[in-house]
């Protein structure tokens, strides 16, 4: 199946579609991301539509409503999950300024807690 993205006036998700791998293939078997917007064109009208891949192919991540199509990029970015997070631009993931503890525990963020003392942040779920 082919995915993709609809996009508000400021790239922003608001819905993802998904089509027959069929309906992007040319009469070459080749697929071209203008057919599927053509097709959903077709159906909902004018629209900006992007092409998303399920398996992160193509355009870093896969969308979901409410991520930012970044067009410079060619990349959908999730909502940045705390402001002391930074965009690692190879990915287009957001990540902790602080690594994560490997010692099996599961962990939560706490940005009050990095805010207070830049040496914390990560508290383990108990």
């Amino acid at each position: 199946m082919a995915h993709f993205a609809t996009l508000n006036e400021s790239n922003i998700v608001i819905r993802v579609e998904v089509i027959n791998n069929d309906v992007i293939l040319d009469g070459d078997g080749v697929e071209q991301e203008q057919l599927g917007k053509d097709f959903l064109t077709s159906l909902y009208g004018a629209g900006n539509y992007v092409q998303t891949s399920y398996n992160n192919n193509i355009r870093k991540n896969y969308a979901s409503r409410g991520y930012t199509y970044d067009l410079g990029r060619d990349a959908f970015i999730e909502p940045k999950p705390y402001p002391s997070w930074t965009l690692v631009e190879d990915t287009c993931r957001w990540t902790a300024p602080i690594v994560r503890p490997d010692d099996g525990k599961m962990y939560t963020w706490d940005e009050d807690a990095y805010q207070a003392d830049n040496n914390n942040g990560w508290v383990a779920i108990e």
